[in-house]
């Protein structure tokens, strides 16, 4: 992942924040007040300059203004490449899974590097081949739903390139607070920091 360019900030350090324009939704698609983003060179500099703060707020670095993010799910969303890996919505690929976790809705989160990403649900009947119980019973189909419904998540098991990770059950309310993004970054209140 590139690191955004905060020279700006330098020369024009009291440009108010922007929150309420910019989204990321579940297929990890950018839209601007709810329209999809698909000119390709605003598309490249929104992926180049999105970044977060310390306190799991996810914003694009426009210049010296910050444009904070609303997240659909998570602040990450992963694709199957045409390699067969996995790359984020902003492009890095090579992905490497440290977990996995189904939540109640039936979606499949998994840890990466970058923090925690929403499989885009395009991709899920292709890596629902990967789910299978210890025996290697690989019915991932009724394994997922039974995860999402709080039965057997405990014994699911993600195989993928060559390693065999546990997954487990979370309700999506609990997935904010348990990875330490926020969801809808809001403005401070007046006097508030920045």
């Amino acid at each position: 992942m590139t690191q955004p360019d905060f020279s700006a900030l330098r020369r024009w350090p009291n440009v108010p924040a922007c929150y309420g324009w910019l989204s990321l939704d579940r297929r990890g698609r950018w839209r601007m007040r709810g329209e999809a983003v698909t000119h390709r060179g605003l598309n490249d500099f929104l992926s180049r300059q999105y970044t977060h703060d310390e306190m799991g707020n996810y914003f694009v670095q426009n210049g010296p203004q910050r444009v904070f993010v609303e997240l659909e799910y998570t602040p990450w969303v992963l694709h199957l490449t045409s390699e067969g890996g996995l790359g984020t919505h902003i492009g890095d690929t090579d992905i490497e899974i440290q977990a996995a976790v189904v939540d109640d809705e039936g979606n499949l989160l998994l840890e990466i590097p970058q923090g925690i990403a929403l499989l885009c649900d395009r991709d899920l009947p292709a890596l629902l081949l990967h789910l299978q119980l210890p025996d290697g019973d690989a019915d991932g189909a009724a394994h997922l739903l039974a995860a999402s419904e709080g039965r057997g998540a405990e014994q699911l098991l993600l195989a993928w390139q060559g390693r065999r990770l546990p997954v487990r059950s979370l309700c999506r309310s609990e997935v904010p607070a348990r990875y330490g993004f926020v969801a809808s970054p809001q403005a401070p209140l007046a006097g508030g920091p920045r």
